[in-house]
């Protein structure tokens, strides 16, 4: 792909998502090409139809969101912190998106989207299980559990770092005297 092309792309996926999460899966295609500041052909030729781009949206936040994770693995922190600065980076990115635009059926096609998934769910199940060995996340629930209760509350249209569901669950995960 040549490296207009490529920028092109880039700018429409960012694009996209943040219009996403700010004004909800309503926006239109014709709105996505207006913001990114390409013509509606440009952002066709890279996105035939609404889920490509969902699905590009996803794969880009996924990766963005490993990323992150890996860097905080590598960091001089508690698994509580680590775990809690995961937990923020979820938040700042569209991990609903998929779910709220495509009404909740699987997008097909993207073979990298499961795994992404699994990479991604094994840095938190990662520092949640650090948490627990230091003993600052309750140990009565498996990290696999914690990072499906986590999931509910973060990957969800408008989750956001203090908002109540998130407090909440942070709140009951927490080691009592931690």
């Amino acid at each position: 792909m040549r490296a207009d092309a490529r920028r092109n792309r880039e700018l429409i996926v960012t694009t996209a998502a943040d219009l996403f999460v700010e004004r909800g899966p309503e926006v239109s295609m014709e709105e996505i090409a207006r913001a990114a500041g390409v013509g509606v052909g440009t952002l066709y030729r890279h996105f035939p139809d609404r889920r490509a781009l969902v699905e590009a949206i996803s794969v880009d936040a996924l990766q963005r969101l490993l990323d992150y994770g890996r860097a905080v693995s590598e960091q001089d922190v508690s698994g509580w912190e680590a775990l809690r600065l995961i937990v923020r980076r979820c938040t700042e990115l569209p991990l609903a998106l998929a779910t709220s635009v495509t009404g909740g059926s699987a997008l097909p096609g993207r073979a990298e989207l499961p795994g992404l998934v699994q990479a991604v769910n094994a840095e938190l199940e990662w520092a949640a299980a650090r948490a627990q060995r230091e003993g600052t996340l309750r140990r009565d629930i498996p990290a696999r559990e914690v990072i499906a209760l986590i999931s509910v509350a973060v990957c969800r249209p408008g989750a956001r770092i203090d908002d109540p569901l998130v407090r909440v669950v942070f709140d009951g995960l927490r080691a009592t005297g931690a």
